[in-house]
């Protein structure tokens, strides 16, 4: 399931744009103002960032500017009643992938959504490939040089996230938030566990690595 943020200060668009989301299949977290955003930002990995530009204090070009600087691969789409091109070319130019004109079809919005997640590689048919190496969300299958490599299911969505986003650094709060349970016992320090058991069981694998980034927590870089 791809988690979607709302930045939207209207509630009650907020609240219709989220339930008809979670009713087609994504888990959206809905918030008001761009201070909320980022606190979701940092205790839950998302997929894709849909965001009102006029809100109060930070407005939406300041949010997608900053996201943008820390964030160069999750894609942003515009949902806005502003229709001039003056503010198309700054959200384009600040590094935005899509741009919706109030009031929006919710329907057309599943489209786009649809195509930005195809555009980051995390799409439909949820498979990835690098290499010799080869993911299938749907049968939560690995296969390297055509020999399957056996992962439990929270070791395949650690890897399948981390490889999702290769260069993006997940802390280890992030990853314990989206693949364990809220009332598990578990400290993040499990997180380390879990890659020193990836990383054995893809010691064969010269496609990429699974690397450390001290003080924060992992990412997957491309050779």
């Amino acid at each position: 399931m791809f988690n979607i943020l709302l930045v939207e200060d209207d509630s009650e668009l907020n609240r219709t744009v989220c339930s008809f989301l979670n009713q087609n299949g994504y888990e959206a977290t809905g918030c008001q103002n761009a201070d909320d955003a980022y606190d979701a930002m940092y205790s839950k990995v998302f997929d894709i960032i849909i965001s009102d530009i006029m809100m109060p204090g930070t407005d939406g070009f300041q949010f997608a500017e900053t996201v943008r600087g820390i964030n160069q691969e999750i894609p942003i789409l515009f949902i806005t009643a502003r229709d001039d091109f003056t503010a198309k070319q700054r959200g384009f130019k600040i590094g935005i992938d899509d741009y919706m004109v109030k009031p929006i079809d919710l329907d057309e919005l599943l489209l786009r959504l649809g195509a930005l997640l195809r555009r980051a590689k995390i799409a439909a048919g949820k498979k990835l490939s690098i290499g010799n190496f080869m993911m299938d969300a749907d049968e939560h299958t690995a296969y390297l040089s055509g020999e399957e490599i056996p992962l439990t299911k929270r070791e395949f969505n650690l890897l399948y996230k981390l490889l999702s986003y290769p260069k993006k650094t997940f802390t280890r709060f992030q990853l314990m938030d989206e693949f364990w349970d809220a009332d598990s016992a578990s400290g993040p320090r499990t997180v380390d566990v879990y890659m020193t058991k990836l990383r054995s069981k893809l010691a064969r694998c010269v496609d990429f690595e699974i690397v450390t980034v001290h003080g924060l927590g992992y990412k997957a870089v491309i050779k």
